[in-house]
């Protein structure tokens, strides 16, 4: 068993190809002349066949990716979050989702939610899985840690399904050793709790589980889930949250509209209502560093702990 690595999930994107590779899957990778930070490059150092850039045109890139998947390859495109799906959501939803009910391209977006940092706003992708869980075939990850990510690459790429894996940018704690295993649409409950649980998915992971350890200071039993697939979310462990905590809490970088929180929402709603609070990011963003921003949006453990016992105080 490995220690957990302690890095930036993005750079998970060229191992899991790497991976893939030596497992015998036909990959192609795309990228739009950002390499250098979604790490793509580093494929293409290994793979110059496999490999191409087409500068910056992203809607093409997804044509491009959608006639490899047609013709029997998996292709995986790669950019920022903000201009994949942001700047080709229309190609993405005619050119992928829609034929043959879904070619299977997979979309590796660097540099989500706010921890993108210095770059500002524009660059602050926070809409970015609202947006790719309305693409019906689609399914949406957020990895937690290097080793998630890379796992979440390697399973995507061997699914006949498009899928969407967001990445960051800063360096993480890794949570993770080699001896996990990533299932698509399966938490992993990383605590358990019994008085309210806190389920989280990327950098928000991390800061749940601090979450936990304030509350159980005040011998408050809190659970934490990483639900790294948004779509499709693991309807059992949230209902079993709801059924055996009482409350809930949902924590992501990114809106609380259309991401993790509204999936939870929508399970709790069709099976077993419960207290729940909803922490993320609401309003548009500025240019600091990454974890300046995540105080600035208040995306912290104090924050999470007080979600917390507001449900608490909510249950029936």
């Amino acid at each position: 068993m490995s220690e957990p690595v302690s890095a930036a999930t993005r750079e998970a994107y060229p191992a899991g190809l790497l991976q893939l590779v030596e497992d015998g899957v036909d990959v192609v990778a795309i990228d739009a002349d950002l390499s250098v930070s979604t790490m793509g490059y580093q494929f293409g150092d290994k793979h110059p066949s496999r490999w191409q850039t087409v500068g910056v045109a992203e809607q093409n890139m997804v044509g491009i990716a959608a006639g490899f998947a047609a013709a029997g390859k998996t292709p995986f495109i790669a950019s920022f979050a903000s201009f994949l799906p942001g700047r080709c959501f229309d190609q993405l939803r005619t050119s992928v989702a829609q034929p043959k009910g879904g070619l299977s391209v997979k979309v590796v977006a660097s540099h989500g939610g706010v921890t993108v940092g210095e770059d500002g706003m524009s660059a602050q992708a926070i809409e970015d899985v609202a947006l790719m869980t309305t693409l019906i075939p689609f399914d949406v990850i957020v990895p937690a840690d290097y080793e998630q990510a890379k796992q979440a690459v390697v399973a995507v790429g061997k699914t006949q399904k498009p899928s969407y894996v967001r990445t960051g940018r800063p360096k993480v704690a890794g949570i993770y050793t080699t001896d996990y295993r990533f299932e698509i649409g399966k938490a992993d409950m990383l605590r358990p709790g019994t008085d309210v649980t806190l389920i989280a998915c990327g950098v928000l992971v991390g800061v749940a589980l601090k979450a936990a350890e304030l509350l159980a200071n005040e011998s408050v039993s809190a659970r934490v889930l990483n639900m790294a697939t948004i779509k499709p979310i693991d309807r059992e462990a949230v209902i079993a949250a709801a059924r055996e905590t009482g409350a809930i809490v949902t924590a992501e970088e990114h809106q609380t509209h259309g991401g993790l929180g509204t999936a939870v929402a929508r399970v709790l709603v069709e099976t077993t209502p419960a207290p729940i609070e909803f922490v993320g990011v609401d309003r548009y963003g500025t240019s600091g560093k990454w974890d300046q921003l995540l105080d600035y949006f208040e995306l912290t453990p104090a924050r999470l702990a007080q979600a917390a016992r507001d449900a608490i105080a909510r249950k029936r």
